[in-house]
């Protein structure tokens, strides 16, 4: 059953990669972010970033883009799992800096 791992709402700053969370516990967790707020102009970019073994680096393994008035309003990541790290970000590369609600749940 899913649990909430973290939660809470990140107002960007344009151009910054801004970091929800940094998981070090093992599992397989997935970031919603609520995009109601973005507006003609506005582009975002959604990552996840694992560490492949304890004694690594941090690493790109996901990224998604999404661009001006959204549609489907909440964006859903694919599963990640690790064992080691699991570090989810958000950076708004252009437009005016928004507030975006997010959680990020444990399956």
């Amino acid at each position: 059953m899913p649990t909430s791992e973290s939660d809470g709402s990140q107002t960007a700053t344009v151009t910054t990669e801004h970091t929800l969370d940094t998981i070090t516990t093992a599992g397989l967790f997935v970031l919603y972010v609520d995009t109601v707020n973005m507006a003609i102009g506005d582009y975002l970019t959604l990552r996840a970033k694992v560490k492949v073994r304890s004694v690594g680096t941090t690493r790109l393994a996901y990224t998604a883009k999404y661009a001006g008035v959204q549609g489907d309003l909440v964006k859903i990541s694919i599963p990640v799992a690790s064992t080691n790290e699991v570090v989810f970000t958000l950076e708004q590369t252009a437009g005016t800096g928004r507030a975006y609600p997010w959680e990020i749940m444990s399956l």
